[in-house]
C-alpha cells in the first residue's frame, strides 16, 4: 500500500489541530511536546497521504490550506471518539485514570461546580479534574475546540433558540435545569415584600447591569414590564451588585444561584420574578463525550448536583 492510500492518524489529526489553535509549526510542537522538526515530519507525511498540501507559506509563518482546515474540524470529533475508546479500556481496568475539563459561567464556579469536583475526586481518585470560569460563548467555544469536555451554560427567555442552535452546531446540547432570577432591592423598598414581583413597580429607580446576556434580560425583562430600565451601574461581580444594592444606588435582577452562594448582606431582600423569567442551563460536549467514562462519571455528577434540594433555586 502506497503512502497516499495509508489512513490518516490520529498524531496527524492532533498536529494539524494544534497548529490551527497556536498559529504555527513552532506553537503547535510547543503545545504538543513535540519537537519542531517531529512536527514538520508528521505534516510532511501527511501531506504524502493526503496527496494534498496540509499547510501553505504565509511571510514567515504558515497557515492551514483548505484540505488542512478540512482536517482540523474533523480532529476533535476524531479525537474525542479515540479519547472515548480509551477511556472504555480504563473503565475495563476500573477508571484508575482519566481526565475531565469543565467550562462553567461564574455562579455555577460557585456552587455547581466545587460540589462536583469533589464528588467525582471522591468516587473516582484516579480522575484528574480542572476547572476554568467562562461565559457561555466562551465555554462552547472550549468544547468545540478541545480545551473542555463539559460546558456548563444558561440561556435567558429572550436569547433566540437559534443563536444556542448555531453556537453549539455539531455538539451535544442537554438541558439540565431552571435557575429562577431574582431582584435584588433594599428589604425597606415597598416591593421587597412580593413574591413574585412585579418589575413594574421598580420602573424609576436605577439599575446594576452585568454581563452581555445578563444585561439582555435586564432590558428585555423590563421592556414586558411596560419601561425602559435607567442602568447607572454595570459590573458582574456578584457581590458589589449587592452591596451596591444595600447602600440604596441600585437595583438588580440575578439568577438564583448567584445569590445562593453567599448570605444576602444586611438591609436587601431577593423577591422572585415569575417563573416566565427564569434563565435555563444547558450542559454541552462533544458528541459521543458520555462515553468516555471520566465524562460520563462527572455528568452524573452534575445531574446529582442539580437535583440535590440544597442547590439553591435550581428546578428540574
Amino acid at each position: 500500500m502506497s503512502d497516499t492510500e495509508d489512513g490518516l492518524d490520529a498524531h496527524a489529526l492532533r498536529v494539524v489541530k494544534a497548529i490551527a489553535d497556536t498559529g504555527s509549526i513552532t506553537g503547535a510542537a510547543r503545545a504538543l511536546g513535540y519537537s519542531q522538526p517531529a512536527v514538520s515530519q508528521q505534516l510532511r507525511r501527511l501531506e504524502r497521504r493526503a496527496g494534498l498540501p496540509i499547510v501553505e507559506r504565509v511571510g514567515r509563518g504558515v497557515r492551514l490550506t483548505e484540505a488542512g482546515r478540512v482536517l482540523a474540524r474533523h480532529a476533535a470529533t476524531v479525537t474525542t471518539a479515540l479519547d472515548a475508546a480509551a477511556g472504555d479500556l480504563a473503565e475495563l481496568r476500573g477508571l484508575r485514570a482519566g481526565r475531565v475539563r469543565i467550562a462553567a459561567f461564574p455562579s455555577a464556579s460557585s456552587t455547581v461546580v466545587p460540589r462536583v469536583i469533589a464528588a467525582v475526586t471522591a468516587r473516582r481518585p484516579g480522575v484528574s479534574i480542572s476547572f476554568v470560569e467562562a461565559e457561555p460563548p466562551e465555554a462552547i467555544a472550549a468544547v468545540r475546540e478541545d480545551r473542555a469536555d463539559i460546558a456548563l451554560i444558561y440561556s435567558y427567555p429572550g436569547d433566540r433558540r437559534e443563536q444556542l442552535t448555531q453556537a453549539a452546531a455539531g455538539l451535544s446540547v442537554r438541558h439540565l435545569a431552571d435557575d429562577d432570577t431574582v431582584v435584588v432591592v433594599p428589604a425597606e423598598h415597598p416591593a421587597a415584600s412580593h413574591d413574585p414581583i412585579d418589575l413594574s413597580q421598580l420602573a424609576g429607580e436605577r439599575w446594576i447591569a452585568g454581563c452581555p446576556q445578563c444585561r439582555g434580560h435586564l432590558l428585555e425583562a423590563c421592556g414586558r414590564a411596560g419601561f425602559t430600565p435607567d442602568i447607572a451601574f454595570e459590573t458582574d461581580n456578584y457581590i458589589a451588585v449587592e452591596n451596591l444594592v444595600a447602600l440604596g444606588v441600585g437595583m438588580a435582577i440575578l439568577p438564583r444561584m448567584a445569590v445562593a452562594s453567599l448570605p444576602l448582606p444586611a438591609g436587601i431582600a431577593a423577591p422572585r420574578l415569575p417563573p416566565a423569567e427564569s434563565r435555563t442551563l444547558h450542559v454541552v460536549t462533544a458528541r459521543g463525550a458520555k462515553s468516555v467514562p471520566a465524562v460520563g462519571a462527572a455528568l452524573e455528577v452534575v445531574d446529582e448536583v442539580l437535583a440535590d434540594p440544597r442547590r439553591g433555586g435550581v428546578r428540574r
